[in-house]
């Protein structure tokens, strides 16, 4: 009999789109299933755990790391570097263990460029108005660093059709029975 080699997943969203949400809610009904934990240089936002949401690390710990090829991929995303640590991916893997990746659209992209059997699943706003309005309301965002958020979110998603699976985010129940059925359909 074949050992069963574990499945990646990847979910990708613009800030503020409930992504996050959406993969503490899928955590919590999947025990089995582990997280990539990112390393990042950007400062933890309140009530961010070290090792348990990021890594943080300062540029030049980081740039090590790149340096020494520990990153699967990593890339500068608002300012800030973030990179997938190629180490426990390897091993859950190998376990026949499968992952869930947050990346942001360029390294979900590349990721499915590396593993083609991964899924990759985007989670949308309903609409740009409606993702400004949660940002705001986080109240997280200096003036500049939202316009920045938006304009990348613009970007985020004009590539969305390059994604296994879109799911519009207009209501929170509703996109995680989705998010969950995709999950449940592709784990086999």
């Amino acid at each position: 009999m074949k050992k069963k080699v574990g499945r990646f997943f990847v979910l990708s969203a613009p800030s503020g789109t409930g992504k996050t949400t959406l993969l503490n809610r899928l955590l919590a009904d999947f025990p089995d299933l582990g997280i990539s934990v990112s390393c990042t240089t950007r400062k933890p936002r309140s009530g961010e755990r070290e090792g348990i949401d990021y890594r943080f690390v300062n540029e030049k710990t980081f740039q090590d790391r790149v340096a020494r090829g520990e990153f699967f991929e990593w890339e500068e995303v608002h300012g800030s570097f973030y990179g997938t640590p190629k180490a426990p991916i390897v091993e859950r893997r190998a376990k026949g263990l499968d992952t869930i990746f947050d990346l942001d659209t360029r390294g979900a992209l590349n990721f499915k460029l590396a593993y083609p059997e991964s899924r990759i699943l985007f989670i949308a706003p309903p609409s740009l108005e409606v993702l400004e309005q949660r940002l705001r309301h986080r109240q997280t965002e200096a003036e500049e660093s939202l316009q920045r958020r938006l304009e990348n979110a613009r970007r985020e998603i004009s590539e969305k059709d390059r994604f296994d699976y879109v799911i519009i985010n207009d209501n929170l129940d509703r996109a995680y029975k989705e998010l969950k059925g995709i999950f449940l359909k592709n784990r086999i």
